[in-house]
């Protein structure tokens, strides 16, 4: 036995016996998943849409049409006000995206983060490299906490996923917040409040 494998040997049969967890306590929400989403988005640089349908959110599109030139969605049912037939070779093709609109699975009321994976995404880079970010969400889909968002996604098998969180920012800048510094400048969250996602 080398002194590799003794080193191993010696660490493998010095472990401690296993312990449970002890109980997480969350203490309750105190006002509603909505409220606590949207003051939370808000605080961190993002924008909420609460909309019946997906008829509503182009509606709001439309009439923020001069902002946009290149809007990019994986939703089939915004075709009227984007590219919904997303065609690429490499990610650097969305380097002209000003807007891109994806799903998410669910979201976090404590911190306004939504939950994406690869599944709901064209290319991992969408969601990142495009100057302005969408989040379609269903009202149904929002849990208080990160335990219950970790309880949710369990065991999913998935190759990629990531909480997004408001418009990218940073304050390492001369300790000044910076919104937009290294991704998206913007974050809308359109909230489906009724009717099918």
């Amino acid at each position: 036995m080398n002194s590799r494998e003794k080193i191993l040997a010696a660490v493998k049969n010095s472990q401690p016996p296993l312990m449970e967890l002890p109980p997480v306590h969350v203490p309750p929400m105190e006002s509603s998943l909505l409220e606590k989403f949207s003051s939370v988005l808000a605080s961190i640089g993002g924008t909420l849409f609460v909309v019946r349908d997906f008829a509503a959110i182009g509606k709001i599109l439309e009439e923020r049409a001069g902002e946009f030139k290149r809007i990019v969605s994986t939703c089939p049912e915004l075709s009227a006000v984007a590219e919904t037939d997303i065609r690429y070779n490499a990610p650097q093709e969305f380097a002209d995206i000003d807007l891109a609109i994806i799903r998410a699975h669910f979201g976090v009321a404590e911190n306004a983060a939504v939950w994406v994976t690869e599944d709901l995404l064209p290319e991992r880079a969408l969601p990142f490299i495009c100057e302005h970010l969408a989040v379609v969400l269903h009202r149904k889909d929002l849990v208080a906490t990160m335990h219950e968002a970790y309880e949710r996604i369990g065991s999913a098998d998935y190759g990629f996923g990531v909480f997004i969180a408001g418009p990218s920012k940073t304050a390492d800048i001369e300790q000044s917040l910076v919104l937009g510094a290294h991704g998206p400048g913007t974050m809308m969250i359109f909230l489906l409040d009724s009717g099918s996602y």
